[in-house]
């Protein structure tokens, strides 16, 4: 089945604000056959997001961002021990006419003060972040970075952000990992990710193809 097998009925902008929210009113093709009732539901137009594992492959350091993340707010109510300060990998939202890779740069540049290496490498093609609520979709590069210049504080003063930025060896992300210390689904798949390429990225950063 495809997009061909829904049919939308009604589609009315529910909220249009720093997220928008849509009300749809639809029915599909079933697996049987037949179609579905009216189903009435909201879907957060979130936009498209990037973000980027910043990995320095000759010094093995992983350059990691700490920022607030307001939607831990709901969640602090039934889970006081989940964290409202998060450590994550840089991401960000695509513009207008952006690529997916300017956005990866700009994101890196703004968020963590380094610049990208080299070409990209895709870790995770573009997914659905929560297909039950929002369109959102994300694609995960690994990008080649110097963590020597990583640190400080960074992020756009017009958008709120106030970002830390550190440097963690792949040792130690790697055991916070197994620790369970990493809440981010995009960081948590680049991080498995680099397990696995990890001795690949660093051998290729000696004898570049």
């Amino acid at each position: 089945m495809d997009y061909r097998d829904i049919e939308i009925i009604k589609r009315q902008r529910g909220w249009d604000g720093y997220f928008k929210l849509d009300v749809y009113e639809l029915r599909h093709k079933q697996f049987d056959g037949g179609q579905s009732p009216v189903i009435r539901r909201e879907v957060l137009e979130r936009g498209h997001a990037v973000a980027v594992l910043p990995y320095d492959p000759v010094r093995d350091e992983v350059v990691l961002i700490e920022q607030f993340r307001p939607a831990t707010l709901s969640v602090h109510r039934d889970t006081p021990d989940m964290p409202a300060w998060l450590v994550e990998i840089v991401a960000g939202i695509v513009e207008p006419g952006e690529s997916l890779e300017d956005v990866a740069r700009r994101e890196t540049i703004e968020e963590s003060g380094c610049d990208i290496i080299g070409p990209l490498e895709v870790i995770v093609p573009r997914y659905y972040a929560s297909p039950g609520c929002t369109s959102e979709t994300v694609q995960i590069f690994y990008g080649r970075v110097d963590a020597a210049k990583a640190g400080g504080l960074h992020g756009l003063d017009e958008e709120g952000e106030d970002i830390r930025v550190f440097t963690k060896s792949a040792d130690d992300c790697f055991a916070m990992l197994k620790a369970g210390e990493f809440c981010n689904a995009p960081t948590i798949m680049a991080l498995q990710w680099l397990m696995l390429n990890r001795d690949r990225l660093r051998q290729e950063a000696v004898t570049p193809k």
